[in-house]
């Protein structure tokens, strides 16, 4: 009985890899088909929670501007 060598053995782990990656990122596509992303936008719960955080590390500060850097 022949058995396989290492070279071989490489070389099929290498392409089932690449498969498995392949597929994984066609089933990501297809998620973020069927739910699209959507654009935050900064509501009172989270502006609450900057300006405690700040107001806490920072106390004689006063917040009067909060923006999303890109």
């Amino acid at each position: 009985m022949h058995t396989p060598d290492l070279l071989s053995i490489c070389i099929a782990a290498f392409i089932g890899v690449i498969f498995l990656l392949g597929a994984l990122a066609a089933i990501m596509r297809l998620i973020l088909i069927v739910f699209p992303v959507r654009e935050k936008i900064l509501d009172a719960v989270l502006m609450a929670a900057i300006s405690a955080t700040v107001g806490n590390s920072y106390p004689n500060m006063k917040i009067t501007n909060i923006e999303e850097m890109k």
